[in-house]
């Protein structure tokens, strides 16, 4: 795999990127360090967490991810060297009262301290890439879809977000600066705002990007194209719908429980538990049979040659999935399949959106 540029910054990251969210609830972290030895192995070089990690988010597993990376860095002499390292600040609380006493803002104070909170936890004096994991305004994320004006309430501006990052910057704490679950507007007025005002300039939006959920492609993918800002793209394989796992079973058979979706009930009640995202699961996954793949190197090639895509994130639980994914990496899909695609999704859209 060739390293890809991140935006304009100086990082350079493989096109594949170990996602960690699982790390400290699904995954111990014997198993935790398995997988970071094996991704190194096989030569990745990129790796995402977040404070608010593990997923689901509660109070007992916050910050967990992060010190399960920690303690890798701190048995593993110079594997920190080797990775470009990118975590995240939680935006608002969005009832999580833990964060920052579910304070309905994210101030400048809120991320210097944040940054200086995971760094601690993940034992390094730098941070690659920093994000703001989701907007302080309000928007239409997490599976909103609707943007509503009268939701609007007094908040920092980004403005000053960016005034807390180039601090974090000019520290030498961060590198480079990035957002997630952003929108086109919202991307647009960090990259304006930098430029106007001499602040550190986006490298990166993180947002989901799969078969299922495809709105990075009705009108970010022109924003970030033009400013030069690069897509990481999170939940490739539709938080398991696109694996196949669930077509025969469904989401909700008691003596079946095979992943996160079955899992966890607060999982079955957001986006990916749709009926109408699994029914177009169901469509993607058979195609991929017919042309001879499994459903999930359907989806992950998708990701992998998508021109969008920057780096896809992928999340694991096992050494073995780690290289069902990563061996995902050669398939080719050939022009028919991908119109086919597209079918699919101009009669069912985005239902994970």
């Amino acid at each position: 795999m060739e390293l890809v540029r991140l935006g304009r910054s100086d990082l350079h990251v493989t096109p594949i990127c170990l996602g960690t969210m699982t790390f400290g609830e699904q995954v111990d972290q014997a198993t935790a360090h398995a997988i970071l030895d094996r991704s190194l192995e096989r030569g990745v070089n990129f790796i995402d967490t977040a404070e608010m990690y593990a997923v689901p988010a509660k109070r007992e597993t916050y910050g967990a991810t992060e010190t399960i990376l920690g303690n890798w860095f701190a048995a593993r002499p110079g594997a920190r060297q080797k990775l470009v390292l990118a975590t995240k600040v939680a935006g608002p609380a969005r009832g999580m009262d833990w964060i920052r006493g579910g304070s309905p803002d994210l101030t400048v104070q809120d991320i210097l301290s944040a940054c200086d909170d995971s760094l601690r936890r993940l034992q390094t004096d730098v941070i690659d890439l920093y994000q703001i994991h989701w907007p302080v305004r309000h928007v239409p994320a997490f599976g909103s879809i609707y943007f509503e004006p009268k939701k609007l309430k007094p908040c920092s501006a980004i403005e000053q977000q960016l005034e807390a990052l180039q601090r974090l910057v000019q520290a030498g704490k961060v590198r480079a600066v990035g957002l997630s679950n952003e929108t086109p507007y919202g991307l647009g007025e960090f990259i304006r705002l930098a430029e106007s005002a001499g602040l550190p300039r986006v490298a990166t939006v993180q947002n989901p990007y799969c078969l299922i959920s495809r709105a990075v492609d009705n009108g970010l993918d022109e924003v970030m194209h033009h400013h030069q800002v690069s897509l990481l793209a999170y939940s490739p394989l539709g938080f398991g719908l696109l694996t196949g796992k669930y077509d025969a079973i469904g989401l909700n058979d008691p003596e079946q429980r095979p992943g996160r979706m079955a899992l966890y009930d607060s999982m079955k009640a957001q986006r990916w538990g749709r009926a109408e995202a699994l029914d177009a699961a169901r469509l993607y996954n058979a195609l991929a049979r017919e042309h001879g793949l499994t459903p999930a190197q359907l989806a992950l090639a998708f990701c992998y040659r998508r021109w969008t895509v920057a780096s896809t994130i992928i999340g694991v639980t096992s050494v073995a999935q780690l290289d069902e994914d990563l061996n995902a990496w050669g398939t080719e899909l050939s022009p028919e399949l991908l119109k086919a695609v597209d079918a699919i999704r101009w009669q069912h859209r985005d239902p994970a959106q």
